[in-house]
């Protein structure tokens, strides 16, 4: 059945502002016939300490068509991302996904929008299969107040806590953990759903990867911790960092799956089968054998430490992408014109998502102190204090001549470098006789812990300049020399 047979939809124009549920899966009736397919995964399933599942998946025309346009947008977006950090438009880190988005895709569709995933920092695919928009992505790319994240977290921060996305995390492994609690709740809940937490083959190393799974194995959590094997942590070849590379087979007490990762369709068997067990046996392990294309950052060129030859090769024996379009074009259910014509839809598609994304105003500055404390406590607090009429100039030339201050007020003043060096730059004298605990950090440093830490610090004004954003705090003289 060609799609040409079939009816049009609606104009493109508004469906980047659509989850990817209705705007990828719906934007045009490509197929309603869900007459079921049965499809043999690419390669085996390798097992440990379970019975592997059967390497015949069922399937339907319209997932198919669905899985071809969902990693073709995915593809583009990524692509679009890097032209966009290259143009500067994205600054920081920026971690690409191209290459391995049949695991983002088929786990989607092996599991429901209550389960729940937690990710590391290459985390934009994953974002846009819980539900998310290509609007959302840019803008939180480019750090606009449309993002995800509301422009303040960036590349490695994305967050959808409505369709159980609980982010990308940047310190490597740390998200492990997080999402053993998050199975925790899940368990203690009674929900019957788990949690998939995602980490690359350079974290599968980390202690608290076998901590973590040693309390979800006494505990019976339903957890699926998903080794990302995209054979490379950072520049470092997995056989150069691992004395066992068969990370399925980490968790020794735990059961493993190893999964072909490039197959859209043996990733959702795999998670089927991995939820199922998770619930009735608690947690268990998946390592999806996959690739970047990208280098492991945009300052990785990716070339250094292996060969064109072998990314090429990859991209011709395994892409995801292109063993979906055979797929659809081995039944009938498509000519590769009409494929064709889906790639230009959602080129267009991101392009106006990037155009709007433009558009997007920056944070307020305000926003710098939100989502940091509870309402109502810490420097959110000082929210309120901004443009109470206390002026920079007014409460300096307060000061004595002899250093002190005048009332019951004192300052403290710091820079905030924008590359991330904090520097003391003038207090009061009460500040200045203050010294460090034995051992402790500097001076800067015991002053900042003494800000975040007292809840009754207030924000009177900030300034920013090319260089340097300086904040001005105070608080009563009285409490002025807390000790940590």
């Amino acid at each position: 059945m060609a799609l040409s047979k079939l009816s049009s939809s609606s104009s493109l124009s508004t469906n980047i502002l659509k989850p990817l549920t209705n705007s990828f899966f719906l934007h045009r009736p490509i197929s309603t016939d869900t007459t079921p397919l049965t499809i043999e995964t690419s390669v085996p399933f390798t097992s440990h300490q379970c019975e592997a599942p059967s390497r015949s998946v069922e399937t339907t025309p319209k997932e198919l068509l669905s899985f071809f346009r969902q990693m073709a947008t995915m593809r583009r977006m990524e692509i679009a991302a890097d032209s966009l950090y290259k143009a500067k438009l994205v600054r920081g880190f920026c971690h690409l996904y191209d290459g391995q988005e049949a695991v983002a895709i088929g786990m989607e569709a092996g599991i429901t929008k209550k389960d729940s995933i937690i990710t590391a920092y290459r985390d934009h695919c994953t974002f846009l299969g819980r539900g998310g928009t290509l609007l959302e992505v840019f803008s939180e790319l480019m750090g606009r107040k449309d993002g995800c994240s509301h422009g303040k977290g960036g590349s490695m921060h994305f967050y959808k806590k409505d369709s159980g996305f609980y982010g990308g995390h940047g310190i490597v492994g740390a998200q492990i953990p997080l999402g053993c609690g998050l199975a925790f709740a899940q368990k203690y809940s009674k929900d019957e759903t788990v949690t998939f937490a995602l980490y690359g083959d350079g974290a599968a190393n980390q202690g608290q990867l076998f901590e973590a799974l040693n309390i979800a194995a006494l505990w019976d959590l339903p957890a699926i911790l998903v080794c990302e094997n995209n054979h490379y942590g950072m520049g470092t070849a997995e056989w150069r960092a691992a004395k066992s590379p068969s990370y399925y087979k980490r968790g020794d007490y735990v059961p493993g799956l190893k999964v072909d990762g490039m197959d859209a369709l043996a990733v959702k068997q795999a998670c089927k089968f991995a939820k199922e067990h998770a619930l009735k046996n608690g947690p268990m392990i998946l390592e999806m054998d996959t690739y970047r294309y990208h280098g492991h950052s945009m300052s990785d060129p990716g070339s250094t430490y292996r060969t064109r030859d072998e990314i090429s090769g990859v991209r011709q024996e395994r892409d995801p992408i292109e063993r979906i379009r055979k797929l659809i074009l081995a039944h009938d259910l498509a000519t590769e014109k009409e494929l064709k014509d889906i790639e230009k839809e959602v080129r267009k598609e991101v392009d106006d998502a990037i155009a709007k994304a433009k558009e997007s105003p920056m944070p307020e500055p305000s926003e710098l102190f939100t989502n940091v404390y509870v309402k109502g406590y810490g420097v959110e607090t000082a929210a309120s204090a901004v443009g109470c009429g206390w002026t920079w100039s007014e409460k300096l030339n307060n000061r004595k001549s002899d250093g002190g201050m005048t009332g019951d007020v004192c300052y403290r003043i710091y820079t905030i470098d924008s590359y991330k060096a904090v520097r003391y730059l003038q207090t009061s004298w009460q500040l200045a006789m203050c010294s460090a605990p034995n051992g402790g950090p500097p001076l800067f440093l015991s002053l900042i812990f003494r800000l975040f830490y007292c809840h009754v610090a207030q924000l009177i004004k900030s300034h920013a300049d090319k260089r340097h954003r300086l904040i001005v705090v105070s608080l009563p003289a009285s409490q002025a020399t807390f000790k940590l």
